[in-house]
């Protein structure tokens, strides 16, 4: 039977939780996303007006430039998660400061 302390992980040091979605990063690289959908659908099925972009179809280029950067950005979120030490998030009780700021 196997007993593990919750609190540590596997290497012995306390357990990291990460921000999860609530990273900004996700949020906008997914705000990113969006609009880059909404681009691409327009580049492709509405008027692309290359008369006025000097024959370039500028929403469907700026919108597969949003989905590259946004893509970038979730990826950067997966591969370097942001880490919240376990006791950052038990010590604050709720409606109190957390121990980092400063009472005034």
């Amino acid at each position: 039977m196997s007993t593990s302390n919750p609190t540590s992980n596997s290497t012995g040091s306390p357990r990291q939780h990460t921000a999860g979605l609530l990273d900004i990063r996700n949020i906008i690289g997914g705000l990113l996303g969006i609009y880059g959908v909404i681009l691409v659908l327009m580049g492709i099925f509405a008027d692309p007006q290359e008369g006025k972009t000097g024959g370039v179809n500028a929403n469907l280029w700026a919108g597969i430039a949003l989905l590259v950067v946004s893509a970038i950005f979730i990826a950067w979120a997966k591969l370097r998660p942001v880490e919240v030490p376990e006791d950052a998030a038990a010590s604050a009780e709720p409606g109190e400061a957390p121990a980092h700021m400063d009472a005034r």
